[in-house]
């Protein structure tokens, strides 16, 4: 028989093997793996491979292989989110003169966009509006 091919165990494998096996001595008995192992192993599966990943892990490679095509079926039929951009400060500076004025200012968080128009020297609570949007329970 010929020599088994080792295959050195690259650091984040070795980083999830630490991480499991501090789960699995902390467990009483077997308990279901929890969903966010579940996940660091179908990352680290995309970049490793199912098998390897399995092995090292200690993970059935068939229930691995299901949750990695699960995620990659999902990722394919789910819309593209944008990516929210960074929030930054914009100061409003009214002028000197107090003659009215127009303006328009459009805000989108995750929670829906808003357009504010105003007409007049005074201004609206942009602050509190726009925190309504971009705060979660406001």
């Amino acid at each position: 028989m010929g020599k088994r091919m080792q295959y050195e165990i690259p650091a984040a494998v070795k980083e999830a093997q630490q991480r499991f096996d501090e789960w699995r001595s902390s467990q009483p008995g077997r308990r279901p793996i929890p969903e966010s192992l579940w996940t660091l192993a179908t990352e680290l599966s995309r970049q490793h491979g199912v098998f390897r990943t399995a092995q090292a892990l200690r993970l059935d490679s068939g229930k691995l292989n299901k949750r990695v095509r699960a995620t990659a079926a999902q990722s394919v039929s789910m819309p593209r989110q944008r990516p929210t951009p960074k929030s930054t400060f914009v100061e409003l500076i009214t002028p000197g003169v107090s003659q009215g004025c127009e303006c328009v200012v459009e805000v989108e968080g995750p929670r829906g966009r808003m357009r504010v128009e105003w007409k007049g020297s005074t201004t609206p609570d942009l602050a509190g509006l726009s925190r309504m949007l971009w705060e979660p329970g406001a």
